[in-house]
């Protein structure tokens, strides 16, 4: 079976949510391009995520997000993985539901530390209680990942590969993002 991918999707949620591993297996099974926001980022920086936070300051990182977002949403469809707080903006939102469509997937805060509480390339986790941090992000966020176009559970026991087939179901739900041919 072929695919017809028409927008791009933009894959949205927390750290540690699965957006990178699930929207490569994505775009894999549609034979599409897939493309991380925050390695584009790092290449046109020359730097990573944690040195842009800590030389230049979260606002400014926002800032070259939405820059990066913009550009990467003009291009050729695509499955993109985007960062935890890209869908915070309001103008992010309106750019990926204006060229695109939001897919959150959705884990639980216990899955998320899970995930994340070895790593250190997590600069919004700098902090003295990690585990509340990301909690209280979680909180924070979640009522603007719920304005995301589809949502796709994906919680301690999916593995990537049925994460997978669930987006391409939902996304399969919206003729005007994806078609199967």
């Amino acid at each position: 079976m072929g695919w017809h991918l028409k927008k791009t999707v933009a894959m949205v949620g927390m750290m540690g949510a699965g957006k990178t591993a699930v929207g490569r297996a994505v775009a894999q099974r549609l034979g599409v391009p897939f493309l991380d926001s925050d390695a584009e980022i790092e290449a046109a920086a020359n730097m990573t995520v944690a040195e842009i936070f800590a030389r230049d300051g979260e606002a400014f990182f926002r800032a070259k997000e939405a820059q990066v977002l913009r550009r990467l949403l003009a291009d050729r469809p695509c499955i993109l993985s985007t960062g935890g707080g890209v869908f915070m903006s309001a103008e992010n939102r309106a750019a990926i539901r204006d060229k695109g469509a939001a897919v959150w997937l959705k884990v639980d805060a216990g899955t998320l530390w899970a995930r994340v509480r070895n790593k250190d390339t997590r600069p919004l986790l700098q902090t003295a209680d990690p585990q509340a941090t990301l909690a209280r992000l979680l909180a924070e966020r979640e009522p603007a990942y719920a304005r995301a176009d589809l949502m796709v559970e994906a919680g301690p026991d999916c593995a990537i590969e049925e994460t997978t087939g669930r987006v391409v179901e939902a996304l399969l739900s919206r003729p005007d993002v994806l078609e199967a041919r």
